[in-house]
């Protein structure tokens, strides 16, 4: 079955060409399907009123910057008035934006400004919580009859000494128990993020039709889509089928884990249930119905970290409809900084392979919570991993600093803000887990706090290094990673990239390469994972032969545009990456 968008819309006659053995690509795309999305860590990207936090007049002030690099989409860490526990993750009102970051007229001239550069606004959204702030969880605290069953609520034991013990052995991800005791109402609260992140109900009809109204409010605002973040986690097992009472999971049984460590358990009750794409079904009508009225997409986006199997049934099935665009997170969960080109191949061709037919796939090395590539896997292979990311087929997701090669920065326990690193109380161990090192602000130039803010103290202190990593620098820098990461976004447009196939080898185990073709355009991908120079011959690709042109190389290859290299005998430096144009 179809989404309904697509029974209302007049169907025009397309033709298909294949980007996998047995996979198609309309060629009547749509704004999203290819496009490059700028994902922006709002408290961290422009400070534009000197209080040491970014916030939305920045962001309005650089989108220019988004427009020159070859962002079609913003995508924006959420925004909704907030407590800041975690940091917006944790919403006291779904309706307002949050005052440390402007206002509601500030995000309706930041639409104003986008709309006039073409630039869509996407908003990151989270359904699985709210905070425990907000005026539905206080009333449902107090039982009042209309909120009384918006959370998960259910009592404790009492153990052997007399003491209040929670209903079971659930873990937050954010680690320790993932129940907390409301005094208010003499019960546990779910909470499978932080203590003041409480989980709401959605076995309970009206919240879900209070969520389809907030996507609604913000849809008619004018963004263009909403991330649904973290939603696996948004069913938990039904305690009616286990005699009223929510089961305890499983042990794992690592080594080295406490009762407290979110690994401790398998996770088989509080997420991934199959009632989550019944769900993402009934909430894809309400953006199929506003994207039919206003007779533009709008997208929905959804965030999962599972396993590819359940990752991929966020696409639908033909029954349910499904997310426009299920997060892929191969590319950072199953490489690693030992990772060679064969890992490559098997990570980029598995979710080609899993993904249904004639959907579109997605590629991102990072976000918020994950290491950055240069930091995660080295500086020289920052080129070769936007080459992935902007070159596969489909979506082009880049967290921002990835363009120029951002490093983590370093945070001192004294001044680290992550609530999941500040839960574990440990100010020797905290940085395995702390997010705080991706977080922090972007360095536009090598002026005062790197040029993101005019404050004598910024919310997370600058990276070092930033006085050279920045911006600025970068741009007026004949050769930089900036320049790389525009040229790749340049090539973008062209047929081959929007619409060829793929083809991909590993080479040896440090050489990957990639073809992409449409009609007898043809280009060659080839990037050098490993430490030592590399010979090989890309002629092992169908109908790749004769000459090959440099269309782009990474920072420190010796090649410049137009260099003509014999496609038999590529001669490749330690972490040289090229784009190759075979020669008609």
């Amino acid at each position: 079955m179809l989404s309904p968008m697509w029974n209302i819309l007049i169907v025009f006659v397309t033709i298909s060409v294949a980007y996998g053995k047995n996979d198609h690509v309309d060629l009547t795309q749509d704004w999203w399907e290819t496009a490059v999305f700028y994902r922006i860590y709002v408290r961290s990207f422009m400070d534009s009123d000197g209080d040491g936090v970014g916030d939305i007049n920045g962001i309005t002030s650089r989108l220019e910057y988004l427009k020159e690099i070859g962002a079609e989409a913003a995508w924006l860490s959420p925004i909704f008035k907030s407590p800041m526990n975690d940091f917006g993750y944790d919403i006291s009102d779904f309706y307002t934006i949050q005052p440390e970051y402007g206002s509601n007229d500030d995000f309706e001239q930041l639409l104003k400004k986008a709309n006039e550069l073409n630039i869509k606004i996407v908003l990151d959204f989270v359904p699985n919580h709210t905070s425990n702030e907000s005026e539905w969880f206080i009333k449902s605290s107090s039982r009042e009859e209309y909120y009384s069953d918006w959370y998960i609520w259910e009592n404790g034991h009492i153990g052997h000494a007399g003491e209040r013990q929670p209903p079971n052995n659930w873990v937050s991800s954010f680690g320790k128990s993932a129940w907390s005791y409301s005094p208010a109402r003499d019960q546990y609260y779910l909470h499978q993020f932080g203590v003041a992140q409480p989980d709401l109900n959605y076995r309970n009809p009206v919240v879900v039709d209070e969520i389809k109204n907030i996507i609604k409010f913000w849809l008619e605002k004018g963004i263009a889509g909403l991330i649904m973040n973290s939603v696996n986690h948004v069913f938990e097992v039904d305690k009616d089928n286990y005699g009223g009472h929510y089961p305890d999971e499983p042990i794992t049984g690592k080594p080295g884990l406490s009762p407290d460590d979110y690994g401790y358990l398998e996770h088989v009750y509080t997420k991934d249930q199959e009632e989550t794409y019944e769900l993402v079904s009934q909430l894809r009508e309400v953006f199929d119905a506003i994207s039919i009225r206003d007779n533009m997409t709008r997208i929905m986006m959804t965030n999962a970290y599972t396993n590819i199997k359940n990752a991929v049934k966020y696409y639908g099935d033909g029954i349910l409809y499904g997310s426009h665009v299920p997060l892929n997170f191969v590319l950072i969960e199953d490489l690693d900084k030992y990772s060679d080109a064969r890992d490559i191949k098997y990570a980029v061709d598995r979710w080609i392979t899993y993904k249904p037919l004639r959907k579109q796939a997605n590629w991102l090395t990072g976000d918020h919570d994950r290491s950055r590539v240069a930091s995660r896997f080295r500086p020289e292979l920052v080129d070769a991993f936007n080459m992935l990311v902007l070159l596969l087929p489909g979506i082009a997701i880049t967290y921002m600093g990835e363009e120029i090669g951002m490093l983590d920065g370093f945070v001192p326990w004294s001044e680290t803000k992550d609530p999941l690193a500040c839960n574990t109380d440990d100010p020797v161990n905290f940085i395995e887990v702390s997010r705080d090192p991706v977080r922090t602000p972007f360095p536009w130039s090598n002026g005062k706090n790197s040029g993101f803010s005019m404050a004598d103290r910024t919310w997370l202190p600058v990276g070092e290094g930033s006085e050279h990593l920045n911006v600025a620098h970068q741009r007026s820098a004949v050769r930089s990673h900036y320049q790389v990461y525009r040229a790749l976004t340049n090539l973008r447009v062209r047929a081959a990239f929007k619409y060829g196939r793929l083809e991909s080898l590993a080479l040896n185990n440090d050489v990957f390469a990639f073809k992409r073709w449409h009609n007898d355009d043809t280009y060659v991908i080839v990037m050098n994972f490993g430490r030592t120079y590399q010979v090989v011959n890309l002629t092992s690709f169908d109908l790749v032969f004769g000459q090959l042109e440099v269309e782009v190389s990474s920072v420190l290859s010796s090649r410049t545009y137009n260099d003509n290299i014999p496609a038999g005998s590529v001669d490749l430096a330690a972490n040289e990456a090229l784009v190759l144009r075979m020669q008609a």
